[in-house]
């Protein structure tokens, strides 16, 4: 994740009130859970048109994938990179997937090479949890899965929109146990959350 702020280089160091754009409930969440004071407005379209809306001073600060201004040769526009305390990511997010027949087994031997069995679990372990949750895409979630060697450590949140409440998750287990991590991370965040959250988000 990668914070791009014009009057400032971290969350913390933003003026008050600074307006900041972005079009994720997820991220929104997040930021008015550390900072209430910010106003969120809504900021669409590629990568070039929210740094253009940024540089005409229509934001103070937008979020932008890191991953996405380095393969556009952009990376110097970040001014901050966010650590997952700060902002936790989507569910999978910067995972390839591919999809085909079911029971298509021939083509399902040509593509075996390209998995990452370490890729695999880490996604397994967040879409567990995001499925237990069952959230819409009005329902601010986030995920993260990290492996350790044979360990899986998942850290997840459940949030208001305004940022009001959030409630948080982290546990470690094996990683051949993965989708039951996940699984036991969204049982206890959704335990805690409901029902106020998802009547607020539906």
């Amino acid at each position: 994740m990668a914070g791009c702020p014009v009057r400032g280089d971290s969350i913390a160091s933003l003026p008050r009130g600074a307006v900041v754009g972005t079009a994720s409930l997820r991220r929104a969440a997040q930021l008015l859970a550390q900072r209430p004071d910010l106003r969120i407005v809504p900021l669409r379209g590629n990568v070039g048109t929210r740094l253009a809306k940024l540089e005409a001073g229509a934001v103070d600060a937008t979020l932008l994938a890191l991953a996405g201004l380095k393969r556009l040769g952009l990376a110097d526009r970040a001014t901050a990179i966010l650590s997952p305390e700060e902002m936790l990511p989507a569910v999978a997010q910067g995972a390839i997937g591919i999809e085909i027949r079911e029971g298509d087994s021939a083509l399902a031997e040509l593509l075996a090479p390209l998995d990452d069995p370490a890729t695999a679990v880490r996604v397994a372990a967040e879409r567990a949890c995001l499925a237990e949750l069952d959230g819409s895409c009005h329902t601010p979630i986030a995920a993260l899965a990290e492996a350790a060697g044979d360990r899986l450590r998942l850290r997840a949140l459940i949030a208001l929109p305004d940022g009001s409440a959030v409630e948080r998750d982290e546990r470690q287990g094996p990683a051949t146990e993965a989708a039951a991590l996940g699984r036991a991370a969204g049982l206890a965040l959704k335990a805690r959350a409901a029902p106020t959250f998802f009547r607020a988000a539906g």
